[in-house]
């Protein structure tokens, strides 16, 4: 007889990584092991695009998972174009070109008010976002300091992170989470070493 698991229980992304690019990679996380991916639907996609500011979740979910692919999407093309900027070596935009295209600036002129020049004022809800989400990543690409683009150190962890601290010698994706792990790991060491 075959023992049926309950399915695995995923978290919820975290925002840790100081850049929605880098937050973006990080929906796909190491979980007992394995890489998972924490975007599962479009109400969850929406969810997490208005969870990082670009956006309503409820002027964006369509339902047909559409939004779902088209963010995955834009994740795989950010992935690539980072691990090509981080080994400097030449890569392909135009998969993330396609996504810019949604950010056409316009101008925006209400008769209660002066011209406003909006960025994404193009399609809908969804494309919007996913247009602020394309441009973060294009200007974390030509102008981020790739010296503070890093992974976390811990050799079970797979997020990323923009290292914004005044040392630049952030080495966790969270103190509070691997960090932690390895001071009590190395704490443990070193008792194991007084106690032999």
């Amino acid at each position: 007889m075959t023992t049926l698991l309950p399915p695995l229980e995923l978290p919820t992304p975290l925002l840790l990584a100081d850049h929605p690019a880098l937050d973006l990679l990080n929906t796909q996380m190491m979980v007992e092991g394995q890489r998972r991916d924490l975007l599962n639907s479009d109400a969850y996609a929406a969810q997490w695009l208005e969870q990082i500011g670009f956006g309503s979740a409820s002027e964006m979910v369509p339902g047909d998972g559409q939004l779902l692919a088209q963010l995955r999407a834009l994740r795989d093309c950010i992935e690539d174009l980072l691990a090509a900027r981080r080994e400097n070596r030449v890569a392909d935009p135009a998969a993330l070109n396609a996504f810019l295209l949604r950010a056409v600036p316009q101008l925006l002129w209400e008769e209660t008010g002066a011209p406003v020049l909006d960025r994404f004022r193009q399609g809908d809800a969804a494309s919007q976002s996913l247009g602020r989400l394309a441009y973060a990543a294009a200007e974390l690409l030509a102008q981020g300091d790739f010296n503070l683009v890093r992974k976390c150190e811990s050799a079970d962890c797979s997020m990323m992170f923009y290292d914004r601290t005044k040392s630049h010698k952030r080495r966790w994706c969270s103190m509070a989470l691997c960090g932690n792990r390895h001071k009590v790991a190395e704490f443990r060491k070193r008792r194991q070493g007084v106690a032999d």
